[in-house]
């Protein structure tokens, strides 16, 4: 056989110390790069592996999250319409109270206008009293010529009623 090594160009002290150094290469190799290298690549299979899992999870979240949104959209809807109803219940009581306010006030000086009017009439009617009395107290006068100062008041003031109760 070593003749046969020999022919073809192979030496057998070369061939093994060459296979001894591709052993302690490999061993090497083995131990510094390709066992760093595959753990290098499990633990980033592992960061990809987690990363699509809380990308996941971050979708079912947020489609959770735009549930909950159109929830509380709804009931914000809700609570604002109940807010405009019940502000137009208030809205119409208080219409209610300040239209029966201002008719009490609208009654208060109807009566207030009233008890002026009254109060003028009375006042016209006597100035009127007074000058009736004043006209008869010449008309009497002149009737029985007699000086306007002797004349009785007794008999104007019977001369007024009678002219109130024909007039």
């Amino acid at each position: 056989m070593q003749q046969l090594l020999s022919q073809l160009g192979i030496d057998w002290r070369l061939l093994i110390a060459q296979a001894v150094n591709f052993f302690v290469l490999l061993v090497v190799l083995l131990l510094y790069v390709y066992q760093p290298l595959l753990k290098l690549m499990r633990e980033r299979g592992q960061r990809i592996e987690d990363g699509v899992m809380k990308a996941d999870e971050a979708d079912r979240r947020l489609l959770e999250i735009e549930e909950i949104g159109k929830e509380k959209i709804k009931a914000a809807e809700h609570e604002a319409l109940g807010v405009i109803k019940k502000a137009e219940a208030d809205g119409k009581t208080l219409e209610a109270r300040l239209l029966a306010e201002a008719r009490q006030k609208e009654e208060a000086a109807l009566k207030n206008t009233e008890a002026l009017l009254r109060a003028r009439e009375e006042e016209s009617r006597r100035a009127l009293e007074k000058e009736a009395a004043s006209f008869v107290r010449r008309a009497i006068a002149k009737t029985v010529d007699l000086a306007p100062e002797t004349i009785d008041n007794a008999l104007i003031a019977k001369a007024v009623e009678e002219a109130k109760q024909t007039a």
